[in-house]
């Protein structure tokens, strides 16, 4: 049997990780400065979270919600500790696509309505209604396709205002930062306006946090820059740190009842055990004000390099804007300087290294970026 053949593949197998750095098998290390799309949050193989999930590992790996799991409850009371959300409800599942599609179904029936808004370049997830949501009609398949989703150009506020004039309006569901549209961050004017219109029109504002969320942006959610709540916050990739783990945390107003939502693995004992690791990591190693430190130099000295057109993004999560004449960079860093970064079309590299990254592999990177634009 052969692999469904979806993904373009660097010819590289990774065979060690440690921190914010990998062995190929042949033994060469590569610096990561994109964490596997944001999902590395603390470092690789980070010694806590190996113990952590190896001692859950030899108590129980797995059994179904028909039970109580008291790790589950471990887990919502950190989270909300450290997000200073201890007021909302935590919902388990397993992806970042399954926290949206749980959190639009949340708010649908909610307040009984259907109309969906979304916005240019919206990235949410590849499921029904997450696809459905987002911004790529080369995924969306005709049975995904529905007219119940409107999609609004980034931060107008005045076509946010006329649409909730025209629709019925269920949800927003916002990116507090764009990933896969190209690091483009939400103002805090906006988001303030998406508030007070769902709380005018009895609509769910969905926060989705599952690439800029658990600490990247150097807050909790980037969406706390705009100094307002959101409803519902969807989250995934780094709240695991690599092992498959997604949530949404629900605001009290949100009323629970038996079978509203489901899920078979979502919450298991292992999913629990690596996502308190994360945060135990996150909280006792100040990874949130790493973040925002490092990410504040690398923004600093990124921007004062000419031939970049554009920096964007808070904490760790930056987009570099290059010109067309530029366009090989990504691929020499990876090539030849033996640096993962990701990318957004068509010409943004994107930094999503681990909140743990180093000051001196930051400068590495730094180091060999200058050098390919000749600087």
């Amino acid at each position: 049997m052969n692999l469904f053949d979806v993904y373009p593949v660097n010819d590289i197998v990774i065979e060690k990780a440690k921190g914010s750095l990998v062995w190929d098998d042949k033994g060469q290390e590569y610096l990561d400065m994109y964490g596997g799309h944001a999902v590395i949050s603390i470092g690789h193989t980070h010694p806590h979270y190996v113990k952590r999930l190896t001692d859950q590992l030899n108590k129980v790996g797995f059994y179904s919600n028909s039970i109580k799991i008291p790790i589950q409850q471990e887990l919502a009371a950190k989270l909300g500790k450290i997000s200073g959300k201890e007021d909302y409800q935590l919902f388990l599942c397993n992806s970042g696509a399954e926290a949206n599609e749980n959190a639009l179904k949340l708010a649908s029936f909610h307040n009984g309505k259907k109309k969906i808004i979304a916005f240019k370049k919206a990235f949410h997830g590849r499921t029904s209604l997450a696809v459905a949501a987002t911004d790529n009609p080369k995924i969306v398949a005709p049975v995904n396709e529905t007219d119940n989703v409107v999609f609004l150009p980034w931060l107008d506020e005045a076509a946010l205002e006329a649409a909730f004039q025209q629709y019925e309006v269920s949800s927003v569901i916002i990116e507090g930062i764009q990933g896969v549209g190209g690091i483009q961050v939400a103002t805090p004017a906006f988001l303030q306006k998406i508030r007070s219109l769902c709380d005018a029109n009895n609509a769910v504002f969905i926060a989705d946090s599952v690439q800029c969320g658990y600490g990247r942006s150097g807050k909790f959610f980037s969406h706390d820059y705009a100094g307002v709540n959101a409803d519902i916050y969807t989250m995934a990739k780094g709240m695991g740190n690599g092992f498959p783990i997604g949530g949404i945390i629900i605001a009290p107003h949100i009323q629970a009842s038996y079978g509203l939502l489901g899920t078979t693995f979502g919450g298991n004992h292992l999913a629990c055990a690596a996502g308190l690791a994360v945060l135990e990591v996150m909280e006792q190693e100040k990874l949130m004000e790493n973040a925002t430190a490092l990410g504040a130099y690398l923004v600093k000295e990124l921007q004062a390099l000419p031939n970049v057109k554009e920096v964007r993004g808070r904490g760790l999560m930056i987009g570099i804007e290059l010109p067309d004449s530029l366009a090989h960079v990504r691929k020499n860093l990876l090539m030849q300087h033996k640096i993962f970064t990701g990318e957004a079309k068509p010409n943004v590299i994107r930094l999503l290294p681990s909140l743990a990254l180093s000051q001196e592999h930051a400068d590495r990177f730094l180091t060999a970026f200058r050098k390919e634009i000749n600087i």
